[in-house]
């Protein structure tokens, strides 16, 4: 079934946007159950404007409290990812000499857990990471694909970071990204915007969280 109520997010993207559409980008992705969430590194740091938040963080998260326990009710597979390095900086890579801050996000430290109110309950997969993508180095395809998921509802932070890259592996996979929109959040409001444009353009699905429900169930009938 394919989905007609997809629309290209606009709010906060700035100049001439027309030749999007002229050259044929921007076309609605079809939905195709079975259904799947990843969130990405709703992390007390990034919960935090004094380590790596700010922005629409809290409000994405609070959003994603509702989505989760949706997806929870329906059975589907959940997945969570957090940023997490080894405690001898072993694993130190090209990302940390961007961010170096990154190296404090170890295992036992409290700024690498899931914030409370999106706590994995047994059975969600949590994947380590020490890249922006959820898919990069980790198993995380193959644990979708063993369930069956078609299309992955996408939240987390940051929009223009983790999630973007997460997104892209995603459609790189085979898997049918969508973007919940108020369920990802960015450090400032401007390159959260912009990429959920050009995600909507180019690689996934971009709705917000009232939408993404109704238009899954309706596939689910």
């Amino acid at each position: 079934m394919n989905t007609t109520s997809q629309t290209i997010p606009t709010e906060g993207v700035d100049g001439d946007v027309s030749a999007y559409s002229r050259q044929g980008f921007g076309t609605p992705l079809p939905l195709k159950a079975p259904f799947g969430l990843l969130i990405i590194d709703f992390v007390n740091g990034f919960a935090d404007p004094a380590v790596f938040g700010g922005g629409n963080i809290p409000e994405a998260i609070a959003q994603t409290a509702g989505l989760l326990a949706h997806a929870r009710a329906r059975g589907w597979p959940v997945a969570h990812s957090r940023i997490v390095f080894s405690d001898d900086d072993a694993d130190s890579n090209i990302f940390c000499l961007k961010v170096p801050g990154m190296l404090t996000l170890k295992e036992d430290s409290p700024a690498s857990a899931i914030v409370p109110e999106l706590a994995p309950a047994p059975g969600e997969y949590v994947v380590r990471k020490s890249t922006p993508s959820a898919f990069f180095g980790t198993m995380l395809a193959p644990w979708l694909a063993q369930r069956g998921v078609q299309t992955l509802l996408v939240a987390g932070c940051v929009t223009s970071g983790c999630v973007r890259a997460s997104v892209v592996d995603a459609m790189q996979s085979g898997f049918r990204p969508l973007v919940v929109s108020d369920c990802c959040g960015d450090r400032a409001l401007g390159p959260h915007h912009a990429n959920l444009f050009d995600m909507a353009q180019k690689y996934a699905a971009v709705m917000p969280r009232a939408q993404a429900v109704a238009e899954t169930d309706v596939l689910l009938g």
